[in-house]
């Protein structure tokens, strides 16, 4: 249980340090089509014939990531072109920006809806203490540098203890002032009693052992044990700041719908798998919102979404697939923008139902799998290929050495035979038009399945609507969090997650052993190692297994100006978004 404390005590402060910024390079990119794969999905031979020519084994990269051990890399955007023409007039009145979506969260608490639709709304209604500026470093979009925000500073006292002081000037939409006690209460409610929508924001701070608001500006975290990147986790996903009255009043309920928070827009109207409208905060310590209001229109289908883009009835769309780029780079009026994600796509087995309890025929899954020819011709070469679970923003922490994840289909075929297989089918559940190509690419990869000799099928439903028992295969997504595989690999497939509550419990008990060891020590040689052993038991286990990072695609108006980050998150602040005429 947390210990939640008051005390009183005299701090320096500081002005808030200026934060760093570079412009976007200008560079236009062209793309193909991906009728090879459509028209080999419909003929079924055809694409499997196509991954029997390759050469089997480990493949080559279609994109690959090459940041060595002790160096921090990030992800290569691909910034919009520049305007054609003249040179563009700063607009003073400010517009309105209508942004088509796939879809919206089913509410609006920042710590329940840690979803892509989710973070994508909520990321401008609520602030960190301190924050990641992505604008930051070479790469506008990629950056890493950690920047004062509602704290002004912040200072490790010792191994274990992490000190915040606050701004002065932070309101909330509610015209009241921020202080300590509302930081307090933000962590009280998730980690004192934990309500089960919260559990996974919680699990985030799982390493916090006391918060003590020492007076309405001094706020003090006291882990449980050395924590290497209590910094990154404060400024990621969970870390948002709820104001303790208007909470209390509303409860959580409400307060979903009608959330208040310190960010640069507040809610106007909110209607889940419609719209979201949202109204400038003009007393935003982080200067004055640039827009009148931004409409979140739910627009499911990409082609609805395009059309709506091009006749002119909203100015940014999201989830671009790559057939779709030339339409778009053909409208004089209309730029991309993209970027690769801090996220990579999986796919996660029920390792409890009994076709999938033998990990041979999971592993048998994975091998089968060309992930090569699929980001060749599902995302024309551009998305990026794994060497397992990792990211090149782990820095010191990625292995530039391990292998990519390899192509076998004979060791699969002889796999499945050696597993014992029945026949029984094997449902493959994807939600639809959730992830770009996401239905395209579980089409493929069921054939590729089926070549191999297991009965499978696409189920076009969501897996968290099915019964835990019905479960078989399902589509996802991990996110790098916190540029750390604690962030990325750990708080999804770790102990105390929902992957090893309801779908695998790891046969090797080490799996467990090294993960909760390299999470407790500043030594990051001794991490580095145990992160290695722990993935060679995840690949050997096969609960799951990645397929690729993906590249995000934007289509924007050439008179708005906005950049795409390597999360999901959707910024509007005043230093990421302008209209010019």
């Amino acid at each position: 249980m947390m210990s939640i404390a008051r005390e009183k005590r005299n701090c320096r402060s500081r002005r808030e340090e200026p934060m760093s910024r570079s412009c976007q390079d200008t560079r236009r990119n062209r793309f193909t089509r991906r009728d090879l794969l459509i028209g080999t999905i419909a003929l079924g031979s055809t694409l499997l014939a196509a991954c029997g020519n390759q050469s089997q084994g480990t493949s080559a990269p279609a994109t690959s990531q090459t940041a060595g051990i002790g160096s921090t890399s990030t992800q290569q955007s691909m910034p919009a072109a520049t305007p054609r023409g003249t040179t563009p007039t700063v607009i003073k009145q400010r517009p309105v920006l209508r942004i088509g979506v796939q879809g919206l969260p089913p509410n609006l608490d920042p710590h329940q809806q840690l979803s892509n639709v989710g973070t994508r709304v909520t990321y401008s209604i609520f602030d960190y203490l301190i924050r990641r500026d992505f604008l930051s470093g070479p790469q506008p979009g990629n950056g890493f540098q950690l920047v004062p925000w509602v704290a002004q500073e912040w200072k490790r006292l010792d191994d274990f203890t992490i000190e915040f002081t606050l701004r002065e000037d932070v309101k909330f939409h509610d015209g009241t002032k921020l202080t300590a006690d509302d930081v307090l209460f933000t962590f009280e409610r998730l980690l004192q009693n934990t309500p089960d929508p919260l559990r996974e924001a919680a699990s985030y701070f799982s390493t916090v052992a006391e918060v003590k608001a020492l007076d309405s500006r001094h706020i003090r975290f006291i882990t449980k044990y050395p924590d290497p990147i209590f910094e990154k986790r404060i400024s990621s996903w969970g870390g948002w700041l709820l104001p303790r009255a208007a909470y209390e009043k509303l409860g959580m309920d409400e307060f979903a719908r009608r959330p208040v928070g310190t960010g640069p827009y507040r809610v106007a109207e909110f209607v889940p798998d419609d719209r979201l409208i949202l109204e400038p905060h003009d007393d935003y310590f982080g200067g004055k919102p640039t827009a009148s209001r931004i409409i979140f229109k739910v627009i499911p289908e990409i082609q609805a979404r395009v059309t709506a883009l091009i006749a002119g009835e909203v100015d940014l769309i999201t989830n671009v697939p790559p057939d779709q780029l030339p339409v778009l780079q053909r409208a004089s009026d209309i730029e991309i923008h993209s970027i690769p994600l801090a996220n990579c796509h999986v796919l996660r087995y029920n390792c409890n139902h009994p076709v999938l309890k033998d990990k041979r025929l999971r592993q048998a899954l994975n091998l089968a799998i060309n992930r090569e020819l699929l980001v060749k011709t599902l995302w024309n070469g551009q998305a990026v290929l794994m060497r397992s679970h990792q990211f090149q923003d782990y820095g010191s922490l990625y292995n530039t050495q391990r292998p990519y994840l390899p192509y076998d289909p004979q060791r699969a075929k002889e796999l499945v035979q050696a597993s014992g297989y029945d026949g029984s089918t094997i449902r493959y559940n994807n939600k639809p038009g959730y992830y770009t190509l996401g239905n395209e690419a579980a089409q493929a990869i069921v054939e590729m399945w089926r070549e191999i000799g297991i009965k499978a099928e696409v189920q076009l439903i969501y897996w968290a609507d099915l019964p835990k028992e019905e479960r078989m295969v399902g589509s996802w997504s991990n996110s790098n969090y916190l540029a750390d595989p604690e962030g990325a690999f750990w708080l999804r497939w770790g102990p105390g997650t929902a992957t090893q509550r309801d779908w695998w419990t790891p046969e090797n008990p080490r799996f467990n052993e090294l993960g909760e060891q390299q999470r407790r020590t500043l030594d990051q040689q001794f991490r580095y190692q145990a992160f290695q052993q722990a993935l060679d038991i995840w690949e050997e286990e096969a609960p799951g297994t990645v397929l690729w990072i993906p590249i995000e695609h934007y289509a924007i108006r050439r008179t708005v100006r906005w950049t795409p980050y390597s999360f999901y998150y959707m910024d509007l602040r005043p230093d990421n978004l302008s209209f010019f005429s």
